[in-house]
């Protein structure tokens, strides 16, 4: 069913959004391991950047003793992920309409077509990166006084045993909720609804916030899905990222296509 959720003028110049539940995201996610499957090894060449640069933060987080910036950058993944998964949008695309959906084939929104709107929202979306990397230190700062661990161990040993640790956890995560839920309302659908129409950025992040207002019960479901499996892909040290990535990123875009009319 279309709804609408702005004033008629607004529903006249932008695409309608759907209601949507639970259902409609079990699909999405089925469609999306169906794209995968589909063309694995082109899916995982595209993403094998994301697990590398996982390991490669870790390790630099470590040899800088930065210990406690290691969650914040790792959890930065559900912020910028909507862009780092243009190719996945574009492969579902071309996959849906019959057409090869090789990897040379996947970044065309960038390159054949117009990207400034994608760059648009990817410069929102690093915006917001860069504000919870930031708030993230300066709730650490607060909390701990700047307090140097030469390990995990020791960091989380703190954390999980000192009122300090206690509070860390509790604001932090309230923080990061907030970031998660902005992004998501910006890039939940704007970035495939861009790759599908060449649509301009602000039209399009303004049908992603219509998505979320008219259906917040069912975007935050989602929201804490993609987050539950972004866990399980870094808790395997990045490495199961590289299936979870391609299957949420083909995910997304079925996810638009049931969520956005014409």
């Amino acid at each position: 069913m279309t709804v609408s959720v702005f004033s008629p003028d607004y529903a006249a110049h932008h695409p309608a959004v759907h209601r949507i539940g639970p259902a409609d995201l079990q699909i999405a996610l089925a469609k999306g391991w169906a794209d995968f499957l589909d063309n694995p090894t082109h899916v995982l060449f595209i993403v094998m950047i994301y697990p590398i640069a996982g390991v490669i933060i870790a390790a630099a987080t470590f040899e800088n003793n930065l210990v406690p910036l290691l969650f914040p950058l790792a959890s930065g993944f559900a912020l910028i992920g909507p862009f780092a998964a243009i190719g996945l949008y574009e492969m579902s695309r071309r996959r849906e309409r019959g057409q090869e959906t090789d990897w040379v084939q996947a970044y065309e929104p960038l390159t054949h077509r117009s990207p400034r709107p994608l760059l648009a929202v990817g410069l929102v979306l690093a915006a917001l990166f860069a504000a919870w990397i930031t708030v993230a230190l300066a709730i650490y700062h607060a909390l701990f006084d700047g307090s140097v661990y030469g390990s995990v161990g020791a960091f989380l040993a703190d954390v999980v045993t000192t009122p300090r640790g206690w509070a860390l956890i509790a604001v932090g995560n309230l923080a990061g909720a907030a970031f998660s839920l902005l992004a998501l309302a910006v890039s939940a659908v704007s970035i495939p609804l861009i790759v599908d129409r060449d649509m301009d950025a602000g039209t399009a992040i303004e049908t992603s916030v219509a998505l979320m207002r008219a259906n917040p019960v069912t975007m935050v479901l989602w929201g804490l899905m993609v987050a539950a499996l972004l866990v399980v892909g870094m808790a395997t040290l990045f490495v199961g990222l590289a299936i979870v990535l391609p299957v949420l990123g083909h995910a997304t875009w079925h996810l638009y296509r049931r969520a956005v009319g014409p």
